[in-house]
């Protein structure tokens, strides 16, 4: 599936079976949220703390997609077509960063 197409999926099944899109400021309170159960995962999981024995269920994957699902929501409420920004944004890298990290000592 293109991003293209996950932006269509996602805008049809909000004016059908959502009802309507969240406001965005909601939404931007929901992914704030669901960034948090990634990093919740991330820090005790493959990071220093302990995970509990509750979260060792939870499906990383999933937390992820729950990202995404809701940047798609943003994205379609202010008619951001995230194929085109996505492309930008890595022309903006290829030229800003072309050289930075082949010549950071510390990734060496």
């Amino acid at each position: 599936m293109t991003i293209k197409e996950a932006q269509e999926i996602v805008d049809r099944w909000i004016n059908t079976t959502g009802v309507r899109y969240f406001n965005e400021l909601t939404n931007m309170a929901i992914l704030t949220e669901e960034v948090g159960e990634v990093a919740r995962i991330m820090a005790r999981r493959y990071g220093e703390q302990s995970e509990k024995e509750s979260d060792k269920h939870k499906d990383l994957g999933d937390e992820m997609a729950d990202v995404l699902w809701v940047l798609i929501c943003l994205a379609n409420q202010t008619g951001i077509d995230l194929t085109e920004a996505f492309n930008k944004n890595l022309e903006k890298k290829n030229i800003r960063d072309k050289d930075r990290h082949i010549n950071n000592e510390k990734l060496k």
